[in-house]
């Protein structure tokens, strides 16, 4: 008699479950989507005891006539796909018909949906058999309560973790979605308390702010760009604000969140010297594209996919946001005095930032124009409070005229003179040294307030541009050694240079064989750090030992980077005045003249306003 039989329906539904159902927070993704897939415009979820005992979800979409809605819980039933041409086209986030019948298999359930022309359906399933069915009156949309999940499958509960383990898995999920579709209104509440609420407005901006913080949100830098085959939009932090994990890093593929190493990597290149060793951005990028470009059928719970011109995705998202911060000036404020504030919900909080942000971006123009002619109008009568600064204020009705029409012209027409141009491009303002501090920080002023630069920082990330535009022009600036420098490796480190040597030469190491498993290096660029040269070149061969795929691009840099340190001044050393002046004005015609190539802050500014709050001038 045969082995092979095939599996009871219950059984394939609960093995299902296992790959789909893996904990509450599953749930919500996949009965969430189906919401998302059927047009919801508001979509309400509601917890007991992080969605162990209860996970309720009522939304405004389609809803399901009689004949869908029994047909909705039996395996791979489904709406979205007719043939295999389907699959390469597939635009809604659910489609396998898997959902429904995975959940219902490992919990109590019921669904009550209406179209919103006739009665209603109504029906309660235990186990994945249906135990009752009636209509219901519900109004257009669809409410699914899960109860008891995992109840028939005692081995899968025990796995679960506590409850907050579990509410921070849920909310995880629940800010991907608000992320991905910001036009959906979401609500979730557990145990009675509201956790979570967007406006569904469309505002992106305004649900980075609701999820991680209205201060953060304003250090969100707004990108947009797009090719042939990609449209990639979104927001990226500035490089201050930094995280241990990469998971905030968000990237949305035609409105659903995916995990994908290589868009990771696009992220953090396009970041590059920016950020500190060890962080991460914080970033939300939505792309879209042909759905024909991408396979989002290759993972179990849909969260990764395959692209079909994945370099080319990496190198416009990696090019868009270097693009961003060449046109940001990225000096990082130095910290705000904390002001008692009256607590006030998150949620409302964010929504009143935002509208104070319209407000304040539609009043601009008409408040400038008021305070010109309140001051062209002079003082309606004597007032003896008044002071002489306050009188000399008022400007003459000309002037005023004239600052009128710059408005008028300004807001009618995008167009700049080359000087404005030019002043755009300034990322970083002139400062005037005034001093050193430990003969380690450059203390400068301007009419904007203090600047404490990091001497150290600012001339690596000088010598880090020089060496990396020098490192690729290595032959023609090569000097002759008196003494040839000789090197003895392991015959594994010998065939590895020798395996490599036409990449080491493009980086000025020019090595000889010299007997067995020994090398010389006759010569040298120039501009190799003086006294150090034997340790930039040891270096680059651990380079070359450590990596196993040769990347000439990372190695130039890797190089670069370590001769800007050993070739830039160090702490403890006093410079002259004009010494300064100098270093500054070099770090002001860098490209990146932020951060220092291991992406350290190299300036910090002190507002007038923030000096005066330091020292109670202002309160």
């Amino acid at each position: 008699m045969g082995k092979i039989k095939l599996m009871p329906d219950n059984l394939a539904n609960k093995i299902a479950a296992g790959e789909v159902v893996e904990r509450p927070a599953s749930v919500i993704k996949e009965l969430v989507e189906n919401s998302i897939d059927a047009n919801s415009k508001s979509i309400k979820v509601e917890l007991a005891e992080a969605g162990l005992e209860q996970i309720k979800i009522k939304d405004d979409g389609d809803g399901m006539v009689e004949e869908d809605c029994d047909h909705a819980f039996f395996r791979h039933a489904t709406s979205k796909i007719q043939d295999e041409n389907d699959l390469f086209h597939v635009k809604t986030l659910g489609f396998r018909g898997e959902a429904l019948a995975s959940i219902a298999a490992v919990s109590r359930l019921s669904i009550q949906t209406s179209t919103g022309e006739g009665a209603g359906t109504r029906l309660e399933l235990e186990g994945g058999k249906l135990v009752n069915k009636t209509k219901s009156d519900a109004r257009q949309g669809t409410e699914i309560i899960v109860n008891d999940i995992f109840f028939n499958t005692p081995a899968r509960l025990k796995y679960m973790k506590t409850i907050h383990t579990e509410l921070g898995h849920i909310t995880d999920v629940l800010n991907r979605m608000a992320l991905a579709h910001p036009d959906v209104k979401f609500v979730c509440f557990h145990n009675g308390k509201q956790l979570f609420q967007t406006s569904g407005r469309g505002d992106l901006l305004q649900v980075i702010a609701q999820i991680y913080g209205m201060a953060t949100a304003r250090k969100m830098i707004s990108v947009e760009s797009s090719s042939k085959d990609f449209h990639v939009s979104g927001y990226i932090a500035k490089p201050e604000v930094t995280r241990a994990s990469r998971n905030y890093i968000s990237t949305i593929i035609n409105g659903r969140y995916i995990r994908n190493i290589t868009l990771n990597k696009a992220v953090m290149q396009g970041y590059h010297t920016l950020l500190p060793i060890g962080r991460n951005p914080l970033v939300v990028l939505t792309i879209e594209m042909d759905p024909i470009l991408v396979d989002v059928n290759v993972h179990p719970a849909k969260l990764e996919v395959r692209f079909s011109k994945e370099q080319e995705l990496f190198e416009l998202i990696k090019t868009t946001i270097q693009s961003a911060f060449r046109k940001e000036t990225l000096i990082p404020e130095a910290p705000e005095q904390k002001r008692p504030v009256k607590k006030e919900h998150s949620t409302q909080a964010a929504f009143q930032f935002y509208e104070e942000r319209e407000q304040e971006a539609h009043q601009q123009r008409e408040n400038s124009i008021d305070h010109l002619l309140q001051s062209a109008a002079g003082p309606q009568e004597s007032n003896p409070s008044q002071t002489k600064e306050q009188v000399e204020f008022t400007e003459t009705q000309n002037e005023v005229i004239k600052e009128i029409q710059k408005l008028d012209q300004t807001s009618e027409s995008p167009v700049t003179t080359e000087e404005e141009k030019g002043s755009e491009l300034e990322r970083v303002p002139a400062m005037y040294p005034i001093g050193q501090l430990h003969g380690t920080y450059i203390l400068a002023q301007n009419e904007k307030g203090l600047y404490i630069v990091d001497q150290h920082a600012a001339q690596e990330r000088i010598k880090y541009e020089f060496f990396t535009e020098r490192l690729g022009v290595v032959e023609n600036e090569v000097q002759e050694l008196l003494v040839p420098i000789t090197f003895d490796f392991s015959k594994k480190e010998a065939l590895r240079i020798e395996e490599h040597a036409e990449e080491l030469k493009k980086v000025g190491i020019f090595f000889e064989p010299f007997g067995e498993n020994s090398f010389i290096i006759r010569s040298h660029p120039n501009w190799f750090p003086k006294g150090f040269e034997v340790e930039v070149i040891e270096e680059m061969v651990e380079q070359i030992m450590s990596d196993e795929r040769i990347d000439l691009k990372k190695l130039r840099e890797e190089a670069a980077t370590l001769m800007s340190c050993k070739r830039s001044i160090k702490a403890n050393h006093y410079l002259n005045q004009q010494d300064m002046f100098r270093l500054l004005e070099d770090l002001r015609k860098s490209t990146d003249p932020f951060t220092c190539p291991h992406g350290r802050p190299i300036i910090v500014h002190f507002s007038e306003y923030e000096m005066e709050k330091m020292f109670k001038r202002v309160m």
